[in-house]
């Protein structure tokens, strides 16, 4: 929002800067030194009493990606609040750090209730639309509404409290009627005027989240505070802790990386640029040159389709991880020429017909869950049982032309792992890689078998995007 930067703490502007980039990077978005010069000068270059150019200035050097820039603002908002804060409550004379009764007005005394006054305050600042308005408003109302009782703990702020005392959704009517100023209901002219009205409500939505994180930061610290308001980077969001939302970013970010997969597979097949020897025409190109073979022959090389075989856990433990798996598998089938998905619980069924080119992946996985013969018991994870199923049901998949990758955490309910056979399985093929969505602590851990499994194939943590694509740069 518009208006001055509040000072810096009593460590300088620079050493605040510094802070500030710090707090930038333990979110995980890549800040180096050149870029923390760049804002330290950006500092010396754009007005101070201008809020948003300092926020576009240091935001154009420390950010690579647009999906950075939520986290930037969070952390933009507790480092550089306004500086020119109102007072905490109207003209009444109350103090801010007392607490706002909202009891109904007493029909005696005819006192207007404060939740009323701010509420028609707050409908004619929506219907002006002026944002810093806005903002300055939702400090108002945090200070007057979002307090709880102080307790021997401290204070505490809360937007649920300002939104429920104000009720900003129930006047959507109004500023409807007041936008479309008596016009015709319906049609294009409402619907523009519906999404400006949900723009102002989400405006001062984020205004009041915004100064209670500011006031928390004020009582407990801005590095604690930035720990828990933050929201990781799609990239770094755990994979076992995927949520609904997190899963059109992931399926984003690993279309991109399966095929560099594909293509990393892909070169590791080339025993060289040229194919071998052709002594006849060496020989015979030597002539020319007085028996000196200066030129060498090669016969063409024959370039071998790549094949891939995926092998993925989805059972209940891995619920979140098997999303990705399967959402992996889909990209590496639009990727890679020849590939055969298998997915297993206690038992395994090939699910590569389910992954036709351009299928939707959560279509995919629900077919999988009512369709695939993947549960032969309890459905309980056995990789041992499901490895067998495998060898016994595909012996020829896996060849010396074939990759394998594993997707899966190893944890086999205590009963046997079957590492002959998976053993066997990565002797026959051309490379084997096992990713792992547990922590590399955990591995051995309770019934988890990764320590053996890793003794026979290769094994890599692999919990995020982020570890996806360092595993897919140094294959």
């Amino acid at each position: 929002m518009g208006g001055p930067v509040a000072p810096p703490p009593p460590g300088g502007l620079a050493g605040h800067l510094d802070g500030f980039v710090r707090a930038i990077r333990e979110t995980g978005i890549p800040v180096g030194i050149s870029q923390a010069v760049d804002a330290a000068e950006i500092l010396t270059v754009v007005d101070l009493l201008d809020r948003e150019q300092l926020r576009h200035g240091l935001a154009a050097v420390l950010l690579q990606r647009g999906n950075q820039r939520q986290i930037y603002d969070t952390l933009f908002d507790l480092w550089w609040p306004l500086g020119d804060r109102p007072v905490a409550v109207p003209e009444d004379g109350e103090g801010e750090g007392e607490a706002v009764t909202l009891d109904a007005p007493d029909s005696a005394g005819g006192e207007i209730d404060p939740s009323a006054r701010l509420r028609e305050e707050l409908a004619r600042l929506l219907a002006e639309g002026d944002e810093a308005e806005l903002a300055r408003f939702a400090r108002r109302a945090v200070a007057m509404l979002g307090q709880t009782t102080p307790s021997p703990s401290g204070q505490s702020w809360f937007s649920y409290r300002v939104m429920r005392a104000l009720s900003p959704d129930s006047l959507v009517s109004s500023l409807l009627e007041g936008l479309l100023a008596g016009g015709e209901r319906g049609g294009m002219a409402e619907q523009v005027a519906r999404g400006e009205v949900r723009e102002r409500l989400r405006s001062f939505k984020d205004a009041v989240d915004t100064e209670v994180r500011r006031r928390q930061a004020d009582e407990r610290g801005r590095d604690r505070i930035a720990k828990s308001a933050v929201r990781p980077l799609a990239d770094q969001i755990d994979f076992l802790r995927a949520q609904q939302g997190d899963l059109a970013e992931l399926r984003r970010m690993v279309a991109p990386l399966a095929r560099r997969l594909a293509v990393r597979l892909s070169a590791r097949r080339r025993h060289g640029r040229e194919g071998r020897l052709d002594f006849r025409k060496t020989v015979r190109a030597s002539l020319a040159t007085g028996g000196v073979p200066v030129v060498t022959h090669h016969r063409p090389r024959k370039i071998h389709k790549p094949e891939l075989v995926v092998l993925c856990d989805i059972s209940g433990s891995v619920a979140g991880f098997s999303h990705f798996t399967l959402m992996l598998t889909q990209a590496l089938r639009e990727h890679f020429s020849g590939v055969r998905a298998f997915a297993f619980v206690d038992s395994t069924d090939e699910v590569t017909r389910f992954f036709t080119p351009g299928a939707d992946v959560a279509d995919a996985i629900r077919r999988i869950g009512r369709e695939a013969d993947v549960v032969a018991f309890e459905g309980h994870s056995d990789y041992g049982n499901a490895l067998e199923v495998f060898a016994d049901r595909w012996p020829t998949v896996v060849g010396p032309k074939t990759s394998l990758i594993v997707l899966g955490d190893g944890r086999t309910n205590y009963r046997p792992p079957g590492l002959p056979v998976l053993a066997d399985l990565v002797q026959r093929s051309r490379s084997a890689h096992w990713l792992n969505p547990e922590p590399r602590r955990l591995w051995g851990s309770g019934d988890s078998a990764a320590l053996r499994y890793a003794e026979a194939i290769d094994m890599v943590e692999c919990r995020n995007a982020a570890q996806l694509a360092d595993f897919v740069t140094t294959l």
